[in-house]
């Protein structure tokens, strides 16, 4: 279970954060209904940070933030593409409001599932206010500068409407407008998109509203969020709702239809595949609602998804074409990865020519050599796969494929993973492959955040030499960067400046940034705040590290045998050397004036001014602890808007509940105030909360 959330959370940041995902919508959805399975099975085992009760990824952190008034949830996936799959949406519906073959049928709307960028616009006293992306469901990013230069949203609503109305739909990219924007930039060298959905993400969340303002984005309407009530409700029905947002000047899609059974549910899916090509713009399936707004309310939610609506996709477009090789490409953590070579073919919207072979196992079970014949799709319309063999058009010179037993990079040999059913290469720091992409992490903003270290100049820096290990990014000078095309001096000075702000860090930070496989950011926070020192970590056995909270034995052998590796002591030591640290944490009980060391902490909700990430740290620096779950051994719960389930948790504990103001003080050890004395007890959470 916590691998799957920890897969699900990567995925989730990679299609609705960096907008480059790298699973197909069929993985995702597979991996996301067995968490819910087994959740289900073992409730007892469910993590209350699970992403089954969130919604997509983070917002980003270069953007503003808007906590969203009512959350922005999404819907459920039927994953069968037939018509069994609209029947399974009328079953679960009836079933939930107690019906039976003999009550009428429940009356729907069926709509079109557009494929592009959901948005929060909130109008106050008819004009916009805001827009915000849906980021985790909770909090999205401000997107309002942007918003307002497309011209399919009504920066003024024309005629009565509620005092607050927040309308939620999707941005989108027409095809046409797609395809022209690619041919520019194409012309011009810059980026050139994988598809719409990735190209009207990037311009909706451009920094430079001018950007956006060139790219043509599209509006369609589709539901509400926060709406006041002052002249009674909005509307009735999902179809009245969508009657009265297109009278109101919203874009709405007029393709839509009121079905009374799941055989009505079907003909629209099958209607909408027949002209999905006609259509301006891309979908990836239709969407069905229940059409009462009162039976939506009664329905409710279950976690993250509303009962009254699911959405049901169409199968992914396949093509035929050959693999003419089978390359091996070595991944950061040493996986070796083999891709196929195609010749280039047209599918789903883009001409493709790899695809990932995953492994040798995945290879062998599809029955695959080098110069087969085979079925491609873009999984999602995003990822290309291989989905099947025609072995009735092998010609006579295919050959069958073998996993190199030595780096195709560095040489060294290679092991396999039989847990895992991986191939990985030995040669740790002194890979080629390994050293970009283990620098480039080393660098990354959560990791040591030296900023204008990317992959480009990671690139030009081990081809001149300059770097090979983490540790030799502490000893350039403005010499060495200078050596790099284009980098002008300024540019040498802020990237020599940021090297040497990044050797004031925090334990958690630099043991994420050693990129130890499996340890993520949130382990590694609870290794520094466990250890308290690289020293103590650097020793610890696998029973040491079993102690840690979240770490199994899988993850507590990958940290034993990162810290055994001598080559990997070396680097450390030549990074303590280059002066990089962080504040010491004691080991003695606290004291009157240390309110913090020693003692655990869960945070919840959003906090007014810092980041999770940037109390965490405040906390560890201080000597704290941060959990993840709230248990008998929490210190306190810091609260925020939106606090959930640990808010709930730490009440039914008599843990006691402090807000950010709380937390700063018993940081900065100052007396407490009276707002802090009352937030301190399980008494006073009533005044707070």
């Amino acid at each position: 279970m916590r691998s799957l959330e920890a897969d699900i959370e990567r995925w989730n940041r990679e299609y609705y954060v960096d907008d480059n995902p790298s699973v197909s919508d069929a993985i995702y959805d597979q991996a996301f209904r067995r968490l819910q399975q087994l959740e289900a099975q073992y409730p007892q085992l469910a993590s209350p940070a699970s992403p089954t009760l969130r919604v997509g990824g983070a917002a980003r952190s270069d953007m503003a933030k808007v906590v969203h008034r009512v959350p922005m949830l999404s819907i459920r996936t039927e994953t069968d593409f037939s018509a069994a799959g609209a029947k399974a949406f009328d079953d679960r519906v009836r079933s939930a409001l107690g019906l039976t073959d003999k009550d009428p049928p429940v009356e729907y709307v069926a709509e079109l599932k557009f494929d592009g960028l959901a948005i929060n616009l909130r109008y106050e006293n008819g004009l916009l206010v805001s827009a915000a992306t849906r980021g985790d469901g909770i909090t999205g990013e401000d997107v309002t500068a942007n918003a307002r230069t497309i011209r399919t949203i009504p920066l003024r609503i024309s005629g009565p409407c509620p005092k607050i109305l927040e309308v939620r739909g999707e941005a989108i990219m027409h095809t046409a407008d797609f395809e022209a924007l690619n041919r520019r930039q194409k012309q011009e060298g810059g980026k050139v998109f994988v598809n719409a959905r990735n190209a009207a993400a990037g311009c909706l969340r451009q920094l430079d509203p001018s950007i956006t303002a060139k790219r043509r984005l599209h509006f369609y309407a589709y539901s509400l969020g926060e709406v006041s009530e002052e002249q009674g409700p909005f509307a009735e029905t999902q179809d009245g709702l969508l009657r009265r947002l297109e009278s109101m000047g919203f874009p709405v899609a007029h393709e839509r239809r009121i079905c009374r059974s799941p055989e009505q549910l079907e003909a629209f899916h099958q209607h909408v595949l027949e002209i999905r090509k006609t259509l301006p713009f891309g979908i990836d399936g239709v969407v069905y609602k229940v059409n009462s707004l009162r039976l939506q309310k009664l329905l409710g939610f279950i976690a993250r998804e509303p009962r009254w609506a699911c959405a049901h996709k169409y199968p992914p477009e396949e093509a035929l074409t050959r693999v003419t090789a089978i390359d091996v490409q070595v991944g950061r953590t040493g996986r070796l990865t083999p891709v196929a070579r195609l010749e280039p073919v047209f599918v789903g919207g883009a001409t493709v020519s790899n695809a990932t072979l995953h492994n040798e196992d995945f290879i062998r079970d599809l029955g695959l050599m080098i110069g087969d014949t085979v079925a491609v799709r873009r999984a999602g319309d995003v990822i290309p796969e291989i989905v099947r063999v025609l072995p009735e058009k092998r010609p006579q010179d295919a050959r069958p494929f073998q996993m190199p037993r030595f780096c195709p990079v560095c040489g060294s040999a290679v092991i396999r993973d039989e847990e895992e059913k991986d191939t990985r290469c030995t040669g740790g720091l002194f890979c080629p492959a390994q050293v970009r992409l283990s620098i480039l992490h080393f660098a990354s903003r959560r990791a040591m955040g030296i900023d204008g270290m990317g992959e480009k100049l990671v690139d030009a820096l081990t081809d001149l030499g300059r770097v090979k290990t983490p540790a030799d990014l502490y000893a350039l000078t403005e010499k060495d960067l200078l050596a790099v095309p284009r980098m002008g001096e300024k540019s040498a000075a802020n990237i020599l400046a940021s090297i040497e702000k990044s050797k004031t860090t925090t334990l958690g930070r630099f043991i994420f940034a050693l990129g130890i496989r499996h340890v993520g950011e949130a382990t590694a926070r609870d290794l520094a705040s466990h250890f308290g020192t690289l020293g103590r970590l650097e020793n610890a056995t696998v029973d040491d590290c079993l102690e840690v909270s979240d770490v199994g034995e899988v993850i507590a052998e990958s940290i034993t045998g990162f810290f055994a590796e001598p080559r990997n002591r070396e680097v450390l030591e030549k990074l303590l050397a280059a002066g990089v640290h962080w504040p010491t944490v004691s080991e003695t009980a606290p004291t009157a004036a240390s309110e913090v060391a020693g003692r655990t902490f869960v945070l919840t909700g959003t906090l007014p001014t810092l980041s999770r990430d940037e109390a965490s740290d405040l906390i560890l620096a201080a000597g704290g602890r941060v959990s993840g779950s709230v248990s008998k051994k929490t210190s306190y719960v810091v609260a925020g808007e939106a606090a959930g389930s640990k808010l709930e948790k730490a009440r039914a504990l008599g843990i006691p509940v402090i807000d950010e103001a709380e937390l700063r003080r018993m940081l900065s050890g100052s007396a407490p105030s009276a707002a802090g004395e009352a937030s301190g007890g399980p008494g006073s959470q009533q005044e707070l909360f």
